[in-house]
């Protein structure tokens, strides 16, 4: 783990204080990172070692803390976090620093948002990685009602939906604004038709864990897109596939081909 943080700035969009940080090589190939819901940009990726894997390769990394999110502003309107507004975010940040096309990758939420992005502004994604969510993106991940319960109840101690546990322990862990989080879990949860999938053209990697019980199968998300790869993330379950080794290979080979 890797706990050297970086310096962020924030930029403002939608009448809302957003947080990010830009390193690595300036004159690097942009990647823009959209981490998974409850986690930042930091937990997402500066700990698990993204920014440094990518940044010593010679990429451009940039990263958002979501709306709700790390130290970005945190509405409790469940309708300001539906994954339209959120990739709208991303969009503009790409705005606010000049960059015209960018690798967007996504983990969890953060796939969700990358594919809305996509979806909307398909002239500025060059590519796409999809980590934590395969066919869960367009046939849903199951009932998420009880994760917005647990993370209102008065103590962990109330809650006894194991999913529930798991998103309220990590919430405490991270000191999250739980009502905002809770907000975001009812408003962030819309899906995509199986035939937008198919019109994303962008080259897509979609990488899961293995012992993952929320995604959904990556190939059978990959088999609706015209240019994607299914990754097998061996052993590793939604919280642990973000930082696997195997995961940061294949990215790196994947962007070796397609992200200049």
């Amino acid at each position: 783990m890797n706990l050297n943080t970086p310096v962020f700035s924030s930029f403002t969009h939608d009448g809302l204080k957003l947080a990010f940080f830009d390193e690595g090589d300036p004159s690097g190939v942009p990647v823009l990172l959209i981490h998974g819901f409850a986690s930042s940009a930091n937990v997402n990726w500066v700990y698990p070692g993204w920014l440094k894997t990518l940044g010593d390769a010679g990429y451009r990394v940039i990263a958002i803390d979501n709306r709700g999110h790390g130290a970005s502003d945190k509405p409790r309107d469940a309708e300001a976090y539906r994954p339209w507004h959120m990739a709208s975010d991303a969009i503009a940040l790409l705005d606010h620093l000049g960059i015209p096309e960018a690798n967007l990758m996504g983990y969890s939420m953060g796939a969700r948002i990358s594919v809305f992005a996509a979806l909307a502004h398909p002239d500025r994604v060059r590519s796409l990685v999809l980590g934590g969510l395969g066919i869960g993106m367009t046939d849903g991940v199951g009932d998420w009602d009880p994760i917005a319960d647990a993370l209102l109840a008065a103590s962990l101690d109330d809650v006894t939906h194991d999913r529930g546990r798991m998103f309220r322990a990590f919430a405490d862990q991270t000191k999250s604004d739980r009502a905002a989080l809770a907000a975001c879990i009812k408003g962030s949860r819309d899906l995509v038709a199986r035939s937008d999938m198919a019109k994303i053209e962008a080259p897509t990697l979609i990488g899961v864990g293995t012992k993952d019980d929320i995604a959904g199968s990556a190939e059978e998300l990959a088999a609706l897109m015209p240019r994607a790869t299914a990754l097998d993330i061996p052993g590793r379950d939604h919280m642990l596939a973000v930082g696997d080794r195997v995961f940061k290979k294949a990215v790196l080979e994947f962007y070796a081909e397609v992200a200049g």
